[in-house]
């Protein structure tokens, strides 16, 4: 039996997991994904290669069912590597789901972006710098997301994202779930956290 099965996962998911050859979670993984799924906010302090991008896209991927008009997850990631990174790995895990993702960054063209974000789009991973850029627009909307994840946080504070960290998360709803993730937890992550994230675990 693949150990995934026991963390609550969608049979969607758990069949790209299978085919990708994933058959234990790791320890991110499989502390995390069970406390998100009780609808808790959670910061989780992981360095890259721990497999937290497949710890949040599970949970998207899991408890994100329908299409909608506007965009349900956000995911916020301080570079247009990682960020290109996150969208690949989304693409492979949600073969079978009909959700649509697009992927934003600086450095390429806007209205490739803008098109395929008007086409409709469930789950939006991208750089803050971008993200507002795209938000200034009106192209996209926060008022449907009920996820945002901050990926690699200190890394984005570090380059000096803290703005649109705050301007995101301060005109998100209320009622969303945010999944913070960093290497350090500085002095700076501690108060997004206690600003921003609720009951967290």
């Amino acid at each position: 039996m693949n150990k995934f099965e026991k963390l609550g996962l969608s049979e969607e998911l758990l069949k790209s997991i299978n085919e990708l050859g994933f058959e234990k979670p790791t320890p991110i993984q499989e502390n995390i994904i069970p406390v998100i799924l009780e609808g808790y906010d959670v910061i989780g302090q992981a360095q890259t290669g721990t497999g937290k991008t497949l710890a949040f896209s599970s949970i998207l991927l899991t408890n994100l069912k329908e299409r909608k008009k506007k965009p349900q997850a956000y995911i916020l990631s301080p570079t247009r590597e990682l960020t290109m990174q996150i969208h690949e790995e989304l693409k492979k895990l949600g073969k079978y789901s009909s959700l649509r993702f697009a992927c934003v960054y600086g450095g390429s063209g806007i209205e490739k972006q803008i098109k395929s974000i008007k086409k409709g789009v469930d789950i939006v991973v991208g750089t803050p710098g971008r993200m507002m850029d795209l938000m200034r627009r009106k192209v996209l909307q926060l008022d449907e997301v009920s996820y945002v994840v901050l990926d690699e946080a200190d890394e984005m504070l570090n380059m000096g994202f803290t703005d649109s960290i705050n301007a995101i998360l301060a005109d998100v709803p209320q009622e969303r779930n945010t999944l913070l993730f960093s290497a350090t937890m500085s002095p700076e992550i501690a108060r997004i956290s206690k600003k921003y994230l609720r009951d967290a675990k």
